[in-house]
């Protein structure tokens, strides 16, 4: 149960469900078993697809989009998400599937902690019918996806009994009917992620407690009501029975390349804290502080504190139920190599390594030492050729992990589920993992000039499409924000 994290959300939507940490986590249990997780296959998922988008751009356009192709392009594109928009609006036919019972993997993007026992489909339904779509060119990425998700997670055949049930409340029926001996509760990361996908530092009032997700009005949880919240949601987790339950640490939200980090002297070493945090799509040579909007230093480390506090609370609120604690946010901050210089990063599990050097598509990606040359930065490949010249962690959106960061993550849990009694009986299976991180072993053409496509969405010289381009980019990172539809 959870968040985006949990679901396996990445290249700005959720797509392949089966790629999620759990579901990998799931995977290596011998013999198998069955854990059952929605689809969202149809049309590149909701409510967009960085990745399959560039692949079909470059389908139709080739291998580079000169500027005699922008237009055409931009008008391909937007006729694309006009589909996806369609679809999943259910203007092309009802979204909902014949299922009787709730699934294994009840993760739900965009969700705070709150929203765990706060949110059901009936609600989101009457949101979405008291909040009816819009259609312009402005407004091109379905409305109210988050909650369009939520329900086809919580209540997938939109019958009535099952119409009034939480998360927590599906999960409980689980328990009830078979049990459950272990339960992962990924979930707190969008009581934070706001100050960054908003780059703006907005602290939480009493009436944005317990409200549900279309009621909050700030980017940032005090301490204070981040440990109310965690308190409710571990007394509701107890009290379903579950034989073990984990929860994990919180990563820093000023690591992933979602904001970029800018130093004003651009000479300065990449290491520590930058200057200043913009938008991921903005180089270095082309940030101006008095132009783009950004967080300062101050606020970088401000939110950084805060997390401290939030993980404090966490460890001990688990301690206090009984609940075992996954330290996500170590690992994580020990592989950002922009922050930490890359001499720190810890080593990567040897099975990983193994499995990149067997792939013809990924072992030039093992250095002279052995170790992978993948970082948490922006994804970017060569100029000459169609290998990954950095990142490979996170997605295409800037804020979640690729496949091969959930695999990462998988082995993580796997690890310490295992000092807790949990025997799986077969490992994290590599091979299939970095097989369909296709943006790794097969990196859509285009990709080597995303700067290009990224500048074209954000900064053409264009009025009208320049607006929808930044307006696209901007949707994509608001919607991971509690206050985005507020």
């Amino acid at each position: 149960m959870g968040d985006s994290m949990a679901q396996g959300f990445k290249n700005g939507g959720i797509y392949r469900t089966d790629l999620s940490f759990p579901a990998l986590l799931a995977k290596a249990f011998e013999p198998s078993i069955e854990f059952e997780k929605p689809s969202f296959t149809a049309h590149t998922g909701i409510p967009i697809n960085m990745e399959l988008l560039i692949r079909d751009l470059s389908n139709e356009f080739g291998d580079k989009i000169t500027w005699d192709k922008y237009l055409p392009a931009a008008a391909h594109l937007f006729k694309t998400l006009r589909k996806i928009k369609h679809h999943w609006e259910g203007k092309n036919r009802p979204l909902n599937v014949d299922r009787s019972t709730p699934y294994h993997n009840q993760g739900i993007w965009g969700l705070a902690t709150s929203d765990a026992w706060l949110l059901n489909e009936r609600y989101c339904r009457e949101f979405i019918k008291t909040n009816p779509p819009s259609y312009n060119v402005f407004n091109i990425l379905p409305d109210h996806a988050m909650h369009i998700t939520a329900r086809l997670v919580l209540n997938p055949s939109f019958g009535s009994e099952f119409e009034h049930l939480s998360m927590i409340q599906n999960v409980k029926f689980l328990q009830d009917h078979g049990g459950i001996e272990n339960l992962i509760s990924c979930i707190g990361h969008n009581n934070i992620v706001g100050a960054v996908t908003n780059l703006d530092l907005i602290y939480s009032e009493e009436h944005d407690l317990n409200a549900p997700h279309g009621e909050r009005s700030c980017t940032v949880f005090r301490p204070e009501h981040f440990e109310d919240e965690t308190r409710i949601l571990y007394q509701k987790i107890a009290r379903i029975g579950a034989k073990r339950v984990f929860v994990p640490t919180l990563p820093y939200v000023t690591i992933p390349p979602a904001t970029r980090g800018v130093n004003a002297d651009k000479n300065k070493p990449r290491t520590g804290y930058f200057d200043y945090y913009s938008r991921f799509w903005i180089w270095d040579e082309d940030f101006d502080p008095d132009k783009h909007p950004h967080l300062t230093k101050k606020e970088a480390i401000t939110l950084d504190q805060l997390i401290d506090q939030y993980n404090a609370i966490i460890r001990e609120q688990a301690a206090a139920f009984g609940f075992h604690v996954v330290p996500v946010a170590r690992y994580v901050q020990a592989a950002a190599r922009r922050r930490q210089g890359a001499e720190n990063v810890r080593p990567f599990p040897a099975a990983f390594l193994k499995a990149l050097k067997q792939n013809k598509n990924t072992s030039y990606l093992l250095d002279e030492t052995g170790q992978p040359r993948i970082s948490t930065d922006y994804l970017r490949l060569c100029d000459d050729s169609r290998h990954i010249d950095r990142g490979g962690i996170f997605s295409l959106d800037g804020l979640h992990p690729s496949t091969i960061g959930y695999g990462l993550i998988a082995n993580i849990y796997k690890q310490h589920m295992e000092k807790h009694g949990v025997t799986f009986g077969g490992e994290i299976d590599w091979e299939f993992i970095i097989e369909n991180e296709t943006l790794v072993s097969d990196p859509p053409v285009l990709l080597k000039d995303l700067r290009l496509l990224l500048r074209f969405l954000a900064l053409n010289q264009s009025e009208r499409f320049s607006m929808v381009g930044q307006n696209i980019l901007q949707q994509i990172l608001e919607l991971f924000s509690a206050r985005a539809e507020a």
